[in-house]
């Protein structure tokens, strides 16, 4: 209405989270405490579709690449032979546990 004072909007959310605290107790619910440190269930990358996607298509490569690193042919030399960069071979290298001779 014109002319009236509007409600603190954060007065509102309080009150709000107020209630919603009073069910959760009421309900018999107790806080559970998590340790310093700990956080979710995700673990090295963040997970998103578009990074899954990727790695899928380096593990493609992988094979062929440490069948060339274990036969001690150079990285650049490697990385040319599948068509990519000399940087993205030793990504996948990395990521697969094994290293080029130079």
């Amino acid at each position: 209405m014109i002319g009236v004072p509007m409600p603190n909007p954060r007065d509102s959310v309080i009150a709000n989270l107020n209630q919603q605290m009073d069910k959760f107790f009421g309900a018999g619910r107790t806080v559970q405490e998590v340790a310093q440190g700990v956080s979710g269930t995700k673990d090295g990358t963040f997970g998103t579709a578009h990074t899954n996607k990727l790695r899928a298509e380096r593990d493609k490569i992988a094979p062929r690449l440490k069948e060339l690193a274990e036969t001690g042919t150079p990285v650049a030399q490697a990385a040319k032979e599948c068509d990519m960069e000399a940087k993205r071979a030793r990504l996948i290298a990395r990521e697969n546990n094994f290293r080029f001779t130079s």
